[in-house]
């Protein structure tokens, strides 16, 4: 939507034609107050009273420019001194009839601008719990979510899924509660599932890796192959030339490879802009802001890694690394042509934890390299280590020697 602005009149309002999408005229002499124009060639005048919130004041030319200049002056005030225009105000204190109403006017607006991943959040809760939405907010009981944590785990999902699920929609009500929508927040009693730290841990074995990396090497191959038959194809017809590959082929290699040396997830990796890349200093930096403790951590880098982003970079000087949804298909082909089974991208993490640990690596530092916010994440992988445990008391005899 393009922005404008001008002194808003009778004049400017008539000559805004309307275009084949949306556009505001925001007006100069009350700066929040704008004139939105509709492809259907409809004129309303709205008021902007926090950073991502409108609210209609009424359609042009019932309602003229003064007129919605004072309307916009009120509003504002009342926002200065009440936080929110009080129409709003005396909506919330409304308790809404169902959670889907509550989910639509309340909670899922308020989430979409207070979190970055708002969006998601809201389209997650109605995929997991649509089922609720035509029920009375005061009808839900723990009932309701012991069930579905029942039936999630039945089908497969895993536990941690399951809880990060839990969460969402017990912050949800839990806002409900604080806005005095809701006595209670019927999730209070439902507990988490406790992640046991033997829980599965897959990496790859060196034979493994090889047949990764070999995988890898070949998928490059066949698309360059690919594109320089194209080329000849365009060539004998005298369309339009391409240029042969230079590089990578696509995001599926300096991702794997990324992963297997660093230890990132793959949320982590594909929020990574060049900024948090340095170089020189051969160091990654995982903001806190996309990693999933909500701590900053730094990662160094090795001489692997070095290469292949300097390469990247190359082909892909600017922004993020890496801008994609989803690597799902490209992925499955990678596993079939390596022969990899039940090996998932985040496999790779485990990998680069395991091989450090084999190689005498502590812990805590591998902790550190991973984000774990609790050791006992990490301890999934002490007993990769069995011969430092010998180590540690075979010196119980050189101590009475």
């Amino acid at each position: 939507m393009s922005k404008q602005a001008a002194k808003l009149s009778s004049k400017i309002i008539d000559g805004a034609k309307s275009k084949p999408t949306p556009y505001r005229i925001w007006d100069t002499t009350v700066p929040s107050l704008h004139l939105r124009v509709q492809p259907s060639g409809i004129k309303t005048f709205n008021v902007q009273w926090s950073r991502s919130t409108t609210r209609s004041l009424g359609k042009w030319p019932g309602v003229t420019v003064e007129a919605a200049r004072v309307r916009a002056r009120a509003m504002l005030a009342e926002v200065d001194q009440e936080g929110a225009p009080l129409a709003v105000i005396e909506k919330r204190a409304e308790k809404p009839g169902t959670f889907g109403e509550f989910m639509a006017e309340h909670y899922g607006p308020h989430v979409e601008v207070t979190n970055k991943a708002g969006k998601a959040t809201v389209a997650l809760i109605k995929k997991h719990f649509g089922f609720l939405y035509d029920k009375p907010m005061a009808s839900i009981t723990r009932a309701e979510f012991d069930k579905f944590k029942a039936r999630r785990l039945k089908a497969g999902s895993h536990p941690a899924t399951v809880n990060r699920d839990l969460d969402r929609i017990k912050a949800a009500l839990s806002k409900a509660v604080e806005w005095k929508q809701l006595d209670a927040n019927p999730l209070l009693g439902v507990k988490r599932i406790k992640r046991d730290i033997e829980e599965r841990v897959r990496y790859l074995s060196p034979r493994e890796e090889k047949a990764l990396r070999k995988a890898l090497e070949m998928r490059e191959v066949k698309f360059k192959r690919r594109r320089l038959s194209g080329i000849k194809w365009r060539e004998e017809r005298g369309k339009e030339p391409l240029e042969p590959i230079q590089g990578y082929y696509d995001h599926i290699m300096p991702m794997t490879l990324i992963a297997l040396n660093t230890g990132m997830r793959r949320g982590e990796i594909t929020q990574l802009t060049w900024s948090d890349i340095d170089l020189k200093a051969k160091r990654v930096t995982v903001r806190a802001g996309y990693a999933k403790s909500g701590k900053a951590r730094h990662i160094p880098l090795n001489s692997e890694v070095i290469a292949v982003l300097t390469e990247w970079k190359r082909q892909h000087p600017e922004g993020r690394l890496f801008n994609l949804i989803c690597t799902a298909k490209a992925w499955g082909a990678l596993m079939t042509a390596a022969k990899l089974e039940d090996f998932r991208f985040h496999d790779l993490r485990h990998t680069f934890a395991s091989k450090l640990v084999m190689a005498g690596v502590d812990l805590n530092t591998v902790r550190e390299l991973l984000g774990h916010g609790d050791i006992k994440m990490t301890l999934r992988y002490a007993h990769l280590a069995p011969e430092h445990k010998a180590a540690a008391v075979e010196k119980l005899v050189v101590s009475r020697k």
